[in-house]
């Protein structure tokens, strides 16, 4: 008997270790970290997308180890909002929305929107219905107010429309009339979603709109309307969308967000090559995505505008679409967004001037840009804060003086 519960005990004591070290080490281990959440980020149906579609596409999210989820969205009022909440960690964005957003102009002021990066240059169009056909050519300026005067004279309405209040289509729109020297109270502007445009002119709910492609080349296709100027003829290489994102995301997931920043960077390089162009359209003019023609996103990507209203094509060899052009377009220079505010006042948004440098300080993430460009051996453009000024309208603008530029430019 004694013998039996030697044995026995020989045989539990290792087992008893073992259930020690194991009981020790459930107080002493760490428990892994859960996984990171996915990031939403949203896109509006726009060829711009373009670097956020193609880094899911080419799996550039998963190379720089962080899951995203891409979707559509209806508007940018439903971007901002959903951005604000944080329904979305971030989206494809109006580069000039946060700026509209915080002064009151497209949002509740004070509501912060940050900017982490821009995502393309050029690309938008003033696109007129064909009731402007055989009056005003392309690039014709001289020939848009008397043309709308006479239209107003006959029908007591003209009608354009840009996608949202102080956003990038609608300042290229506003500039479009004052270098036509055409009153903006003297017509109605409306607000309407990107993907809509070409419906509601179908209809003839507007006579002209700015957005961008492939909404202007999709008209042209369609037969309702031809392209009177490209946003690049205004001023070339202009800002247009940015990677925007929410604030609390910025703060708390900085190294995931560094992670997007990088994979969206790598599809922008992979997009200025034109030889994968063909690719991108196909890609993004499926239904998921844009939901386009893709002959039609093809020929703008290459920078071949047909214009519509028999005016032939016009070919931009450097001056159409772009994404990355040696990390140029990608720098979120606070000079833009001061031009983007000094544009509400102009055009009577604001009847103060605002805080500018302050606003740009707050909603740019420069810092956090240039760590990642540094970490992918991207040079960082050293022409912030210069004086410059746009294509067509020579008034220089002095981003540390303003108030300057507000007093000597056209309204």
């Amino acid at each position: 008997m004694i013998q039996t519960k030697k044995h026995i005990r020989t045989l539990f004591a290792p087992l008893m270790l073992i259930m020690c070290v194991v009981l020790f080490s459930s107080f002493t281990t760490k428990p892994n970290p859960p996984a990171s959440e996915p990031v939403k980020l949203g896109f509006i149906p726009l060829t711009d997308c373009s670097p956020i579609v193609m880094a899911k596409e080419l799996g550039l999210f998963k190379k720089y180890g962080v899951e995203v989820v891409v979707t559509k969205e209806t508007s940018w009022a439903n971007v901002r909002d959903k951005i604000l909440t944080g329904e979305l960690d971030g989206a494809h964005c109006l580069y000039t929305m946060p700026f509209s957003v915080y002064t009151g102009v497209g949002g509740k002021a004070g509501s912060e929107m940050k900017i982490a990066m821009m995502l393309n240059v050029n690309g938008q169009a003033i696109t007129l219905s064909n009731d402007f056909c055989g009056k005003v050519s392309f690039k014709q300026m001289n020939k848009v107010t008397p043309v709308v005067a006479a239209k107003l004279k006959a029908e007591k309405e003209v009608t354009f429309a840009m996608t949202f209040p102080g956003g990038t289509h609608d300042l290229w729109l506003r500039n479009w009339m004052s270098l036509a020297g055409l009153n903006q109270k003297a017509v109605k502007i409306i607000t309407i979603p990107p993907p809509q445009m070409v419906a509601n002119m179908k209809v003839g709910n507007m006579d002209g709109y700015c957005v961008g492609e492939p909404w202007g080349g999709v008209a042209v296709k369609q037969g309702i309307g031809f392209t009177q100027i490209a946003s690049q003829d205004i001023w070339k290489d202009h800002p247009e969308k940015a990677l925007v994102v929410n604030k609390d995301f910025s703060a708390s997931r900085r190294e995931d967000l560094k992670k997007v920043m990088k994979a969206i960077m790598e599809a922008c390089i992979w997009l200025d090559n034109p030889a994968n162009r063909k690719k991108a359209a196909a890609i993004i003019g499926k239904a998921p995505y844009v939901n386009a023609p893709a002959d039609v996103i093809e020929a703008r990507l290459m920078g071949d505008y047909n214009l519509g209203c028999n005016q032939g094509t016009e070919v931009y060899d450097k001056d159409y679409m772009l994404f990355y052009k040696g990390g140029t377009v990608n720098y979120p220079r606070k000079s833009y967004g001061i031009w983007a505010m000094a544009q509400f006042v102009r055009f009577g948004y604001l009847k103060e001037e605002p805080n500018y440098q302050a606003i740009a300080d707050k909603l740019i993430l420069q810092d956090l840009y240039e760590e990642v460009a540094k970490s992918m051996k991207i040079k960082i453009p050293a022409d912030d804060m210069k004086p410059f000024s746009l294509t067509m309208d020579k008034t220089v603008f002095n981003p540390a003086n303003p108030s300057a530029y507000l007093k000597v430019v056209k309204r």
